[in-house]
């Protein structure tokens, strides 16, 4: 099998990336973060790396890319960056 796709996701690399946060519910405490080259990856508020457990829609952030639950990816280590 070849290509970019495995069971309908997208194949990454874990490693550190950049992005900007896409969604956030503060009730159940879960976002997502677009990444600078178009992936989105979930993330749950404990995984801000501040200790905050909200962030701004909009945000820039830098995140790592780890394995999640069910084989997906998911972003943690999330921590806001300036703009630019």
């Amino acid at each position: 099998m070849s290509g970019g796709t495995a069971g309908g996701r997208t194949r990454r690399r874990p490693g550190v990336t950049t992005g900007t946060v896409t969604d956030f519910d503060a009730e159940v405490g879960l976002g997502e973060v677009g990444a600078d080259d178009g992936t989105v990856v979930r993330f749950h508020c404990t995984q801000i790396a501040d200790g905050s457990r909200s962030i701004a829609v909009g945000t820039p952030v830098s995140f790592a890319v780890v394995p999640g639950r069910g084989g997906r990816w998911e972003a943690a280590a999330v921590a806001p960056r300036a703009a630019g």
